[in-house]
């Protein structure tokens, strides 16, 4: 059994810093990367980053800059750094292996699976 964990989310003023953690277990072998992906109310799930096991990193347009995702060094566990935050980041915050798509296009939210429950991200102004 596959098991995806969130933590880290919490509450922060604009401006303030937080850093997420992802820890996947079970009969699970990480093929193309890890992604975070977040869902605020009413909207639909969102690419935020994703880390390939080539070491390639990709951002939504609008975390460039502002978010960093790295690893452990076995792939177990992922981290979202997230600087600079704004109320527009209020969301729940999901990570999650991709497990098929190739290397080409890790920003498919179609080719992950095994989601965690979600950490919660509120940004006050």
């Amino acid at each position: 059994q596959v098991q995806v964990v969130e933590s880290g989310g919490g509450l922060v003023q604009a401006g303030g810093s937080l850093r997420l953690s992802c820890a996947a277990s079970g009969r699970i072998f990480i093929t193309y990367g890890m992604g975070w992906f977040r869902q605020a109310p009413g909207k639909e799930r969102e690419f935020v980053a994703a880390l390939s096991r080539t070491e390639m990193s990709y951002y939504a347009d609008s975390m460039k800059g502002r978010f960093t995702i790295s690893r452990d060094d076995g792939f177990n566990t992922v981290y979202l750094q997230m600087n600079n935050l704004t109320p527009e980041d209020t969301a729940l915050y999901y990570c999650a292996p991709k497990i098929k798509g190739g290397w080409n296009d890790f920003r498919s939210i179609a080719d992950y699976d095994y989601w965690g429950q979600g950490t919660q991200v509120t940004v006050s102004s």
